[in-house]
């Protein structure tokens, strides 16, 4: 069994070895990447690989980057210390997630069910895993990239990208963190449930923000506040309408 580990942490990474090499004595770890970069430039070389285990959060960003830079035709089992991108992007090609530290016994019953679908040859089977997912976030599992043009070409703009959602003539707009304008086929209220809320919050019915795209936040008139973002955008002044205010100050506090 040849295996791909993915980890930016030394010590998870050998942990993480030495447990699938005492487990399954056939075991061949073949490389350890710490890094979305390192781990594509190795998947380019079509390596011979069985799974793949990878971590959620690496050195220069998320793993789910990875699957937006080349196909990755192989099983994955994710690891993950249990934050919201679990939850929110499990849209790949994963056939389990184990919690960090990872348990002997539920890294063996991993493996087995990778020995199940392989003996099968048969796709991963993600319903049950995704439900489990869904529950853990109280039944919602939310959007992970979105699809947008240009030209004539389709790209995809992960949600870890997008700064703010912001409606403009008649149409709704994602604009990322590096300031990049994209039309999208959704409506504002749409949008707000697609997306995570502890990630972003609706301050009024044109804007729907992230706080890392937040510059500053100014008192402004009739108790309002007054959003200045990194990047403004066409639509104008940002506002947290004032029945907004208190949930508002509530989020940014949690």
């Amino acid at each position: 069994m040849r295996i791909l580990i993915v980890e930016d942490e030394k010590l998870a990474a050998d942990r993480l070895a030495s447990l699938l090499k005492r487990i399954e004595c056939t075991a061949e770890i073949v490389a350890t990447t710490p890094s979305v970069r390192k781990t594509v430039a190795l998947l380019n070389l079509k390596p011979q690989l069985d799974l793949i285990f990878m971590d959620i959060q690496l050195a220069d960003g998320i793993s789910f980057e990875v699957f937006d830079q080349v196909p990755v035709e192989v099983p994955v089992i994710f690891t993950t210390a249990y934050d919201s991108y679990a939850i929110r992007a499990f849209k790949v090609n994963s056939i389990d997630y184990l919690l960090k530290p990872i348990d002997e016994d539920e890294l063996q019953a991993a493996l087995e069910k990778f020995r199940k679908i392989r003996s099968h040859a048969a796709p991963p089977q993600l319903g049950a895993l995704e439900q489990t997912l869904q529950l853990l976030n109280g039944g919602k599992s939310y959007k992970t990239r979105f699809v947008v043009k240009v030209g004539e070409h389709l790209h995809t703009i992960p949600v870890e990208e997008a700064a703010c959602f912001y409606s403009y003539e008649k149409a709704t707009f994602l604009q990322t963190t590096a300031g990049k304008r994209y039309a999208i086929d959704y409506t504002m209220e749409q949008v707000e449930s697609l997306v995570d809320p502890e990630c972003y919050f609706r301050v009024n019915r044109g804007y729907l923000v992230k706080l890392k795209a937040v510059k500053d936040i100014v008192a402004w008139s009739n108790s309002r506040l007054k959003l200045e973002l990194h990047h403004p955008t066409p639509a104008g002044e940002v506002v947290v309408s004032r029945e907004k205010v208190n949930d508002f100050k509530a989020w940014l506090d949690r």
